[in-house]
């Protein structure tokens, strides 16, 4: 169920928030996470039905191993890292599972020249950021970050709370603890929410559903029939469309858990208007960022080591953040592609590039980003290979046609609309307009989200184009 479908808008959200805030707090919130405990279960079952009973065995096991381990952190802390490590073996041997078993099968295939099956097993939806939430909670209570949870349901509402569930962000435990037990119902806390769930609404429906079409039409192209400037309109389309997609969904997850109470952290923060390839990683995906950084960059060392191992807990990070995304080589060579540029910005390129204009560094950014997105998008290699070619004029390919022009001719408007979209354009307007119409601004909010929610339920009735790119990861 997409929280862009007609049927989570009209039914399945308002009758979900009409119980929730019908059932009283009582302690700890227990019947309101209760709610939500069903609730999620019944949104993921609508799409995974078959699927439910591996989400209730991680939030099981979980849950059992994270007492176990609070009972002998400090009593037996040779059985508490013992249970962590069972743990965390078993929360990444059903992502491995699942996600990569025909990916490993594939490469072995190749390499040894067998003709083992590949297993008929689908990838749960939202499985990398469930598993990695749950072993965020194991790893902090074997840590002493956090205290145990010892309600089954109130646990079992975290993993599956679903505004988070399928796209995250990724919501470590000890950031919602005290909210999950003592968070309270306020009516401007559930209007901002609203607000931020409209925003990614419009990102998505409005925004990445439209540039998405550019390049679906550019990528199913013949190689033969690409130009040099047709190639750079879908790659910069995908760079749109993949951004407006994920942190628009990201903003109705944040959205949603305001509604219900909770405040999650930004998962996006204008990414495209970074300097750097380092800044940019700062500001894209921050939640998953942030996990990588505390439960691997950080244990592996970090920075604090020397040059050659440093490089190697940066491999390691970023050829794991490659595989996160997805069971293909593809994904793997996108991640170690930034890896090898953070690297490079880290030990040459820092001081030269502070010293050049901001316009340089920010197209610098840019291209390195593009050239990123398109082994992201891609995911035959040899294909990624002529379509790169392609955009740097290889090999004798047009510079343009009669196609290339009726793209920038159709698409000019939306371009304009996602370059300022991309920018903090609208906080930069409110702030220049509250010292003289501060009055009238929460007015043109309120009626801004009403023209989107007129305008999202329009598209979505029509029955446009509405995919989710990060259902696959």
């Amino acid at each position: 169920m997409l929280f862009s479908s007609l049927l989570f808008l009209f039914c399945f959200l308002p009758i979900t928030l009409l119980v929730y805030y019908i059932c009283p707090r009582g302690k700890k919130n227990a019947l309101k996470n209760t709610v939500i405990f069903l609730a999620s279960i019944i949104f993921y079952a609508w799409g995974e039905p078959m699927f439910i009973l591996l989400m209730l065995f991680t939030i099981l096991h979980n849950y059992i191993f994270a007492l176990l381990i609070d009972k002998y952190r400090q009593s037996r802390p040779a059985a508490a890292k013992a249970l962590i490590i069972i743990s965390v073996i078993l929360n990444l041997g059903c992502l491995g599972f699942f996600k990569y078993c025909n990916f490993f099968i594939a490469n072995i295939n190749n390499i040894f020249g067998l003709g083992v099956e590949f297993l008929e097993v689908s990838l749960p939806i939202g499985i990398s950021f469930y598993t990695f939430q749950t072993m965020s909670y194991t790893i902090d209570v074997y840590r002493g970050a956090t205290e145990v949870q010892k309600n089954p349901i109130s646990f079992g509402a975290y993993v599956t709370f679903f505004p988070q569930l399928i796209a995250g962000p990724i919501v470590q435990y000890k950031t919602i603890a005290e909210q999950l037990d003592n968070r309270k119902d306020e009516y401007k806390t559930f209007g901002d929410g609203v607000k931020k769930f409209t925003v990614g609404l419009a990102k998505k429906v409005l925004l990445a559903n439209n540039i998405g079409a550019l390049w679906d039409a550019v990528s199913t192209l013949p190689q033969s029939e690409m130009t040099v400037v047709t190639a750079w309109l879908g790659i910069i389309a995908f760079s749109f469309q993949i951004y407006f997609d994920f942190s628009g969904y990201s903003d109705m997850a944040i959205g949603l858990g305001r509604m219900f109470g909770f405040e999650f952290c930004i998962n996006f923060n204008y990414p495209y208007i970074s300097q750097t390839v380092t800044e940019f990683w700062r500001r894209w995906h921050i939640s998953l960022g942030s996990w990588f950084r505390e439960y691997l960059y950080i244990p592996l060392g970090g920075n604090r080591v020397k040059e050659w191992r440093h490089f190697i807990n940066i491999f390691i990070v970023w050829f794991c953040t490659g595989f996160w995304h997805g069971a293909g080589w593809n994904f793997i060579i996108w991640g170690l592609y930034f890896g090898l540029l953070l690297f490079i910005e880290k030990k040459v390129l820092f001081k030269w590039l502070w010293s050049i204009p901001r316009i340089f560094r920010h197209i610098y950014l840019l291209l390195a980003v593009a050239i990123g997105w398109v082994f992201f998008a891609i995911e035959d290699i040899s294909v990624c290979g002529r379509y790169l070619a392609t955009m740097f004029g290889f090999g004798g390919v047009p510079f343009a046609d009669e196609r290339t022009l009726y793209y920038l001719y159709t698409n000019a408007v939306i371009f304009v609309i996602l370059i300022l979209a991309s920018m903090p354009t609208i906080p930069f307007i409110k702030e220049k307009l509250s010292p003289k119409f501060g009055k009238i601004v929460p007015a043109i909010t309120v009626a801004a989200c009403i023209a989107v929610w007129f305008l999202s339920t329009a598209s979505l009735v029509s029955g446009s184009y509405n995919p989710f790119l990060y259902f696959r990861f």
